[in-house]
């Protein structure tokens, strides 16, 4: 029976590759579901069979562990470079998507805070 290893939520398509590549490497026999165009369902990365699920789970420690150095140190380097996005080159690129978002997040905040600031006034 199949096993979930990875919701493939908030899951680039290079990381889902690269699993799916380790898995092949140890022979670990898997398939993927895609995302519903709904958004209901995110997609997944299954394992044919449930024995082998300890077994990925180990080797996903290991890949995940080792991906976080190195997704840091590329992180580090391109800010290093002044090559990685930030809210400076954000904002100098694309200003009024900035602003909107800025307006927005305000807008949301004071709807939440508006009951409590009529309550006490």
């Amino acid at each position: 029976m199949a096993k979930l290893l990875l919701n493939l939520r908030n899951v680039g398509e290079d990381e889902s590759r690269e699993v799916g590549e380790l898995l092949d490497r140890h022979g670990i026999a898997w398939y993927r579901t895609e995302p519903s165009p709904w958004g209901i369902s995110f997609g997944g990365i299954w394992l044919r069979e449930r024995e082998d699920h300890p077994r990925a789970k180990e080797l996903m420690a290991a890949y995940q562990a080792e991906r976080s150095r190195r997704v840091r140190a590329e992180r580090e380097a391109a800010l290093r470079d002044g090559t990685a996005e930030t809210f400076r080159s954000l904002f100098r690129r694309r200003p009024l998507y900035v602003l909107a978002v800025l307006l927005g997040m305000l807008a949301a905040a004071a709807l939440v805070l508006l009951p409590f600031m009529l309550l006490r006034g």
